[in-house]
Formats: structure tokens, sequence, C-alpha cells
């Protein structure tokens, strides 16, 4: 099968965007190694520039355009964190950027993109179609399509998360990552599989929206139209036709997990690991902190994907679940 990345992108993806993206740290917890048995080492892509994974992915794939293309600008679409990567690679790399937001898009994820200098169309997504007005504007103002994870170069860029926890961890027997539209989890697993092949490499996503691990389980692609899950980063309504070959190609398993367990495991990780991470960015830990997954004896490695939460509204959800106060 002719399979749209390999390691050998995901090695010229690091050496591109090493100079500019933070080689965010690998961390460990004795409180969560004595709770899972296992000694975890977590990939911080919350301290990432502008709070997540995705800015090595857009700033790979920015640095890979012509001169006309970067003079006449990008257009993406995205809930959040890829708009805030590609507004910042924008501005670094002077290329200027439109990004398509849904209007419900979380206020913190909103300003930071504009923060960034870029353009905001924000659509209503239960009545249109992002990719639709990106595309329609796109061809109308000469604008490059920077999608959020079906691209070879945002998936190689991304799967450099990965390559780093490996060469800075060592050996992983297991490496749990979020998963959206599985531009994360696709370079992850070519980078993973490339440098340890025995390692099971395992997709976690909120089970409202379980279309990658349906689709992982019927081998065929499935969907699901805008999933309810306050993993705003994962309402993603099916893998793309790159990352889902990929996915299949090289990723062991595929879980979900619940909302409630998702805020468990995210306030877990501010408490007792002093790492503010997003709803989406605690996929892979929650897996492993609910025991959806027997990594008794096993070193395994998390990608915490981001860190870009809307403060009051984490705070709302503490109170909801009864422990805002002493």
């Amino acid at each position: 099968m002719n399979l749209a990345v390999s390691f050998e992108d995901v090695a010229a993806a690091h050496a591109r965007i090493a100079k500019q993206a933070r080689r965010t740290p690998a961390l460990t917890s004795s409180t969560v190694d004595a709770l899972t048995g296992a000694h975890v080492f977590f990939k911080c892509e919350n301290l990432q520039r502008m709070g997540a994974f995705k800015f090595r992915g857009a700033y790979n794939a920015l640095a890979q355009l012509s001169a006309d293309e970067k003079r006449r600008g990008v257009i993406t679409f995205s809930s959040g964190n890829h708009a805030q990567a590609v507004a910042l690679a924008g501005r670094m790399l002077d290329v200027p950027a439109t990004i398509v937001m849904p209007q419900d898009a979380p206020a913190v994820k909103l300003a930071a993109t504009r923060g960034y200098g870029a353009e905001v169309i924000t659509y209503d997504p239960q009545q249109e179609s992002r990719e639709a007005i990106a595309r329609r504007i796109g061809a109308e103002r000469g604008l490059k399509v920077i999608p959020p994870f079906d691209h070879p170069h945002i998936i190689a860029g991304q799967g450099t998360a990965a390559k780093e926890l490996i060469e800075d961890a060592g050996p992983l027997d297991m490496l749990l990552v979020p998963c959206g539209g599985g531009g994360l989890l696709s370079g992850c697993a070519v980078a993973a599989r490339h440098m340890l092949p025995d390692c099971r490499v395992i997709g976690v996503e909120p089970a409202a929206g379980d279309d990658a691990t349906r689709s992982f389980r019927t081998r065929t692609l499935q969907s699901v139209h805008n999933p309810d899950t306050i993993a705003d980063g994962a309402r993603t309504s099916s893998l793309g036709a790159l990352t889902f070959p990929l996915v299949l190609q090289y990723v062991s398993d595929m879980l979900t997990v619940q909302d409630e367990e998702l805020l468990g495991s995210m306030f877990f990780l501010w408490e007792r690991m002093k790492l503010v991470v997003e709803p989406t960015g605690t996929l892979a830990a929650c897996a492993l902190l609910t025991k959806k997954v027997d990594a008794r004896g096993l070193r395994v490695g998390i990608i915490l994907s981001g860190g870009n939460v809307d403060l009051d509204w984490a705070a709302a959800q503490r109170l909801r679940m009864g422990k805002g106060k002493s």
C-alpha cells in the first residue's frame, strides 16, 4: 500500500521545525505510576507554542509553501488549536492566514487566533460545512487550503511529538494518543512503529464521537455528525482519506472514554501534576487513569496534546462536580 506519510517524512519535518517548535518535556509522576502499576511518560504538548501539538504540523506545512503561495496566504477550518497554530505559523513566516471557526468555539481559542493576527470567519456548525466555506473562500481569494489533519505535511509534523518522546524517554511498550481526525494519531503511529516495532499504539477518542473506533473495528470509514462532547478538538466528523489508511496500518487498537471520565482525569492532572491540560488533551491519559488498558509492568507513553482551556468553563465544571469548595 502506498501510504501518504513515512518515517522519513516525520524525520524531515523534525529537522524543519526544530528551531521553531519547543522540545516539550517528557514528565513522570510517581503517583500515576503507583495508581497504574506502569512507568508512565507524559509528552507535554500543552507546553508547546500556542499551547498544543498543532504547531508542529502547521509550521511544517506553511514552511513548505511556494513563495507565491506564501504571498497569497492560506485558509483553514478548525475548532481552535489548528486555527491558532496556523495563525502563529503564518505570523512567523509572514503568511496571511484566514481561519473558519465555529461560532461556539471556546472563547479562549477565538481570542488567541485573532491575537496571532489571523482573520477569523465564524459559522454555525448546525447549518453550514466548515470545509465547504473554506474551500469556497479559498477559491475566491486564491488562498491555499491547509486542512487540520488530512494533509501529509500536517501528519508528518504531528508525528514529531512521538519521535521526541521516544528519544527522550527511551523504549516504550505502549503509546496512547488522542484522536480526532487522526493527524496526531497517524503521525505518531508512523514514528513509533518505525522506532519501536513492538510498541502498541492506541488511539483514544470521546465516546460521543467514536467514528474512528468504529472505523478501526469495521475497517470501513465511519462518520458522526457534530458529536456532543467537551473534547472540542475531537468533534471531527470522521478520519480522513490519508489518516484512515495510516491508522489501519500502524495503530494497534482504539478506545473511547466518557466526558465525565475526561473531566475527572483533567482535574487530576491539574491538581496532582500541576499540568493545565484541556479535555481533548486529556483523552490518552484518561484511558490509562480509568484503566481502559492494562498497563501493569509496562513503559507507557502518553501524549498530552493541548492545554488551551477556558478557565471560567473549567471552574464551572468543577463546581458542578461538587468539588469546588473544601
